[in-house]
């Protein structure tokens, strides 16, 4: 089981050029080609708080504790900081394939390219590092394409990792260092959720 801080941000239509600029001077490698994946959600109407997804031949799961905390991270930065827990059951033998599924309208095709960067964080400092499985305590900025149904959106996410008593401030202190010189578009805690609220909103 994985525990995470996690904030994200959701908008409809394509990434805005002035966040794409900003992104990538957060980049340790600006060259660094996106992830290009597809995940398939189970759709679980009024249900915010679980998601179950297929992704790459395996089965995960992740469940949102109650309490979120809306936070600002700068003057035009303010999102909902969530907890959640995840669990991830690789596929072996015929288990997780998409041909299970079909085209059952329960499940939703979300296609997604996305860039990340990953941060070490030692004692309240923050480190930008390339992907390294080895990192105790840290998080990963997101800027992600998504396509849902025909229709795109995009999206911001920060998701801290770590010793759980850690995993607050990881997330706090790599938000405040990523956001520190950022003056554009206003990210709004209306926009702030998780990917099964986006579902609500786009099936």
């Amino acid at each position: 089981m994985l525990t995470t801080y996690e904030v994200r941000w959701f908008y409809s239509g394509n990434i805005p050029e002035s966040i794409e600029s900003w992104f990538k001077h957060c980049l340790l490698s600006p060259t660094k080609l996106p992830e290009k994946r597809e995940d398939v959600y189970l759709y679980a109407p009024n249900c915010d708080y679980l998601g179950i997804k297929l992704r790459q031949g395996a089965l995960e799961i992740k469940w949102r504790y109650p309490k979120s905390n809306v936070m600002n991270f700068g003057s035009v930065v303010e999102g909902n900081v969530e907890k959640w827990s995840k669990w991830r059951l690789d596929s072996t033998g015929e288990a997780f394939q998409l041909t299970q599924i079909g085209d059952n309208p329960v499940w939703v095709r979300v296609a997604k390219v996305r860039f990340s960067q990953l941060y070490q964080v030692v004692a309240n400092t923050v480190q930008p590092v390339s992907s390294d499985p080895n990192v105790d305590n840290g998080c990963s900025l997101e800027l992600t394409n998504i396509e849902v149904n025909g229709n795109k959106w995009w999206s911001i996410a920060l998701e801290a990792f770590g010793e759980d008593s850690n995993l607050k401030d990881n997330l706090q202190v790599t938000a405040n260092f990523v956001f520190r010189n950022y003056d554009n578009f206003s990210l709004q805690a209306k926009s702030s959720y998780g990917y099964p609220s986006l579902l609500e909103l786009a099936v």
